[in-house]
């Protein structure tokens, strides 16, 4: 909306009297302040945000934003037309005399530049900010007349502007945010997931309450959802939609969608990931087989050694396999997916700790396998550099072969007469050596 040039002299008083091509200068100016007042009420009133605002059953902030706005409106219009008038007027001054004399002059310059409009009270808005009180009329210079025709149109502009914002953005976004969640309930309910059995089923309840709520009060109170831009020089408009409730309704949304998701995941890959469960319970079942079956054979082969006991089989495991099994024939695709998560990892650890008792039980074997090994690599060395029928290492390797293949074996016993059939062998060896120099 235009504003007016700068008029000389000060409020309420008209100054020198103007001379003609200062009058038709500021006859030209006003008439294009005219003009572009016009435009902008008749754009104002053609604006697809007053007319929503007109038709709509409004609350809270927006119903009395829009009252007032209303009333500022309409005395626009009264101003508007105290404006036109008071430039008719001085333009059919003007128009008497191509070359007007001294009484013209003077009574131009008080109609344009003296409080010479007056303009009715009755239709002022509310606020002492815009019209003084108990008063029926007020008295303005074309200059203030501009002036406070533009206050009341920023702020008319601004409810207009606002609210149309809002309703151009939130609701538009709000019904494709619920399509998306009566997509994601319709397929919740065909895994199982209804409200009061799971928890992404209440959730999905809730988030419908909140769309619908927050969906009815942007449309009757859309400056409720209004976040203006910080700074006081802001324009009609100046600022963005608050969308701090919508955005939490659709993170909540997504993750009840993941959730939604990977339930049904469960139900197309729940039968190859059971028999993969039982697979490996299997594997950790047979291994403990093997590691009571090869405790059983340490304590009678060898001697004077600790081996661990071994733990029977997970049955509690089996349980909640059995139970999984069961949630799959019944479709109860939201409790198998929390269940068949957790025992796929149980089963693996299972595993492991069934391979690490194996390993503990049978360490004693290991450890004699290795004794046995290292006592007959010694004695085919020795046999490839002629020492085989060395007396002293008959002995020793007949001494250390006794232990080591007798049962119950003493390893410790085993293992020092390895080490002492070692050293004599590296003895002869050595001395050998020393024989064959020159």
């Amino acid at each position: 909306m235009g504003v007016a040039g700068p008029f000389p002299g000060s409020a309420g008083t008209t100054g020198p009297v103007m001379d003609r091509d200062e009058v038709d200068r500021a006859l030209g100016r006003l008439g294009a302040e005219h003009e572009a007042i016009e435009t902008s009420l008749l754009a104002l009133q053609d604006h697809a945000g007053r007319r929503l605002l007109e038709g709509a059953e409004l609350t809270g902030v927006t119903k009395d934003r829009w009252a007032s706005a209303e009333r500022s409106i309409s005395l626009l219009w009264g101003y508007f037309e105290a404006y036109a008038a008071a430039l008719d007027a001085a333009r059919e001054v003007r128009a008497r005399r191509r070359w007007p004399g001294r009484e013209e002059l003077a009574e131009l310059t008080e109609r344009l530049r003296g409080r010479s409009v007056t303009v009715a009270n009755s239709a002022a808005p509310d606020g002492p900010q815009l019209a003084g009180p108990d008063r029926l009329s007020e008295q303005f210079t074309l200059e203030e007349l501009v002036t406070r025709m533009n206050e009341l149109y920023a702020a008319s502009l601004d409810t207009v502007v606002t609210a149309d914002s809002v309703w151009s953005a939130l609701p538009a976004r709000i019904d494709l945010l619920s399509a998306e969640l009566r997509r994601t309930r319709s397929l919740a309910r065909s895994v199982g997931v209804r409200p009061g059995e799971h928890p992404s089923g209440d959730d999905l309840e809730s988030i419908t309450h909140e769309l619908t709520a927050l969906r009815a009060q942007v449309v009757s109170d859309p400056l409720a959802f209004w976040r203006p831009a910080s700074g006081r020089s802001s324009a009609p408009g100046g600022g963005r939609p608050d969308t701090e409730r919508y955005d939490r309704a659709a993170l909540a949304l997504e993750d009840v969608r993941r959730e939604i998701e990977a339930v049904l995941q469960v139900r197309q890959d729940s039968e190859s990931r059971l028999v993969r469960v039982r697979d490996v319970l299997s594997r950790a079942d047979r291994t403990l087989v093997e590691a009571r079956a090869a405790r059983g054979e340490v304590l009678a082969k060898i001697a004077a050694s600790e081996v661990p006991a071994v733990s029977g089989p997970p049955t509690a495991l089996h349980e909640r396999l059995a139970a999984a099994a069961e949630y799959r024939r019944h479709s109860q695709w939201h409790r198998l997916s929390p269940l068949l998560e957790s025992l796929e990892q149980e089963a693996e650890d299972e595993l492991l700790r069934a391979r690490e008792s194996l390993t503990a039980v049978t360490a004693p074997l290991a450890v004699r396998a290795e004794l046995r090994g290292r006592l007959d690599a010694y004695r085919a060395k020795v046999a490839r550099h002629g020492l085989a029928e060395d007396p002293l290492l008959i002995e020793r390797y007949d001494t250390a072969r006794r232990m080591l293949w007798s049962a119950p074996c003493d390893l410790r016993a085993a293992e020092q007469a390895v080490l002492r059939y070692q050293g004599a062998a590296a003895q002869a060896l050595a001395h050998r050596n020393r024989a064959e120099e020159p």
